[in-house]
């Protein structure tokens, strides 16, 4: 079994696309982030898209830390400690805890799958990959509420060493309480060690 360790964050602006940076300051605190083939993942720091390539922080932004039980001691030593994100600085607040639990629909932000950029490639690929595993749910791409994009599947840019990665947020419904943990615990398609295929629960307006 896994847990989130949730830390607030505090601060005004991060990049919108602040996945790898992030992985970097995480990784300079504490090397087990760097371990591709480790356990521990992490999500993008929730915010508000303000346009310009930013997301402006909030009193409910987080940084969500997904890992094993045991290694829980050794995350928490972030609290306190301020992350230079790309040259924006966001200060980690003391965190809680929650046990990751089954939920019928789950949400990634972002989920990349090799040489998959069209809409219909990308679907294709989320569904084998959930039938190679063997865990149901029909997954699809949300569209976007507001903004310039409004109306069109939300594409996604992960920015790694100057070279651009699309992949979309994906929805996955239907899920039963075992294939909601597994899928939690395991995470979908590529660079999950980069906050790629990280899902949590969603509320019905969000998908």
């Amino acid at each position: 079994m896994l847990f989130d360790v949730v830390f607030p964050v505090q601060g005004r602006y991060l990049p919108t696309d602040h996945a790898y940076p992030l992985y970097a300051a995480l990784s300079r605190r504490l090397p087990e982030f760097h371990d591709p083939q480790g356990s521990w993942r992490f999500a993008p720091i929730t915010g508000q898209p303000v346009g310009g390539g930013l997301l402006e922080l909030q009193r409910q932004s987080v940084l969500r830390v997904r890992l094993p039980e045991e290694s829980i001691p050794r995350v928490v030593q972030l609290a306190g400690k301020r992350l230079d994100i790309h040259g924006y600085g966001a200060l980690l607040g003391s965190p809680h805890v929650e046990c990751i639990r089954p939920a019928p629909q789950l949400r990634a932000w972002l989920v990349t799958f090799r040489n998959n950029v069209t809409t219909e490639d990308f679907l294709s690929t989320a569904r084998e990959q959930l039938r190679a595993r063997n865990i149901g749910g029909e997954p699809h791409i949300p569209l976007a509420l507001s903004g310039p994009y409004r109306g069109q599947p939300q594409r996604r840019i992960i920015r790694i060493k100057g070279r651009s990665i699309v992949g979309y947020t994906l929805v996955v419904q239907g899920l039963s309480d075992a294939d909601s943990l597994r899928l939690q615990e395991e995470g979908l398609g590529g660079r999950t060690h980069l906050g790629c295929g990280f899902f949590v629960p969603i509320r019905r307006t969000q998908s």
